[in-house]
């Protein structure tokens, strides 16, 4: 079997669309699929294309015996509506131009979405191959960015509505990222083959048995500091700002240090409130590769996961949870609907905290703080809970056998 993986985002960008995507392909490539990868120059989230790739248009590499196709993308910092379509666009055409010259036949065209638009690059290879077309959501568009207040024009929200259904009517499987999103397309598509196809951790690697907590020494911390952390996009969606007003009404607690470590569009925003509040109990780290985010992980104690309180966000499952469980940490969640009914209320994996509450957030911390025992436990339960539903070898073997099953169905319209 021939696949095809189009993404605009891919390693050595650090993210979560890329881990999951260059997590799932090598390993289907062990299991004998034969796995191509066509993405764009790397430039996330910054927006500006990593050095070692600068000036080029197309490059070929070998990352973890994947053939990696990449070819040009525009850039820019400036987060209009009209940059961040330009941006879009520009790799559906380079893909589409590169691609349709690729050797070989495929059998499966793979699409990650959002963006949405790279689906026009995704059937046009599909057809150029006579491949069946997967496209997988981890992101209901253009839905989330209407709510989001990202997209407000009206006319890109109907253009975007009719494309994103035509993408679905087209594929032979839908696929996505939660039961919500999954739950969200079946009921629009109830003819099609909608497969809930969920993040994970590589277990083997996310082993709490393999690490110390040298990091947290090397980086100031005390060996008696309660550190939380927040590993992640800064972004809008995720309301970060809770965590700093947290740290303020926690600032009677010298112990407890909150770490945000990561990028993005709202980090200059937050470090100067961070100023404002006047918070000595709250550090900005920048992102990290994947070899050293394990370290760092062992070295705290419990993970912060928020999310802004929208409806738009009860179907989803925020990447960086499974890490910490597989790590044995416990979780502070702000997220309500399935991710705390599974994380929560089933995996008993930590606490929750209603979205956008300042104040629940610093009461939980309090809780675990001075309950060190129940730390414990939520870690236990959580890496347990990880192995039985979230392991990525078997969620890539399940998705191998659903591709199998469909392999002699006919393609999309």
């Amino acid at each position: 079997m021939r696949l095809l993986i189009l993404t605009q985002y891919f390693p050595p960008e650090v993210g979560a669309p890329q881990n999951r995507l260059f997590e799932l392909a090598i390993r289907l490539k062990k299991q004998g699929v034969e796995v191509t990868v066509l993405t764009a120059m790397p430039n996330y989230p910054r927006m500006i294309i990593h050095p070692d790739y600068l000036g080029k248009q197309n490059l070929v590499e070998v990352m973890d015996g994947l053939q990696v196709h990449r070819t040009s993308i525009y850039v820019s910092t400036d987060r209009s509506i009209i940059k961040r379509l330009l941006n879009y666009f520009s790799f559906v055409y380079t893909s589409w131009r590169y691609g349709r010259k690729l050797n070989g036949k495929f059998d499966y065209v793979f699409c990650e979405s959002p963006p949405l638009f790279l689906g026009i690059s995704a059937v046009l290879l599909a057809r150029r191959f006579k491949a069946k077309l997967i496209f997988n959501v981890s992101d209901l568009w253009p839905e989330s960015a209407e709510k989001l207040g990202l997209v407000t024009n009206r006319f890109l929200l109907r253009i975007s509505t009719w494309l994103e259904e035509y993408l679905y009517r087209s594929s032979t499987i839908i696929s996505g990222q939660t039961q919500g999103i999954v739950a969200n397309i079946k009921s629009r598509f109830p003819d099609k083959v909608v497969y809930w196809l969920p993040n994970g951790v590589d277990l083997s690697y996310y082993n709490p048995d393999n690490y110390s907590k040298a990091w947290r020494s090397s980086a100031g911390f005390r060996d008696d500091d309660f550190l939380l952390l927040y590993a992640g996009i800064i972004g809008h969606a995720q309301g970060l700002e809770i965590i700093l007003h947290a740290a303020r009404m926690l600032s009677d607690l010298p112990s407890c240090k909150f770490i945000l470590l990561g990028d993005g569009p709202e980090k200059s925003r937050l470090m100067t409130l961070a100023k404002e509040l006047g918070l000595t109990n709250l550090f900005f780290m920048d992102p990290v590769t994947k070899v050293i985010m394990p370290e760092i992980v062992a070295a705290s104690d419990v993970a912060v996961i928020p999310l802004r309180k929208l409806e738009l966000f009860k179907g989803a499952i925020p990447s960086k949870i499974f890490e910490s469980l597989s790590m044995k940490k416990p979780i502070l969640l702000g997220v309500e609907g399935e991710a705390r009914d599974l994380f929560i209320t089933e995996g008993k994996c930590g606490l929750a905290f209603t979205p956008e509450s300042a104040e629940e957030l610093a009461q939980a911390v309090r809780q675990l703080e001075r309950d060190r025992d129940l730390v414990r436990e939520f870690g236990e339960n959580g890496r347990k809970y990880a192995a039985d539903k979230f392991d990525r070898n078997q969620i890539a073997a399940d998705f191998l056998r659903l591709l199998d099953r469909n392999s002699s169905t006919n393609s999309g319209e």
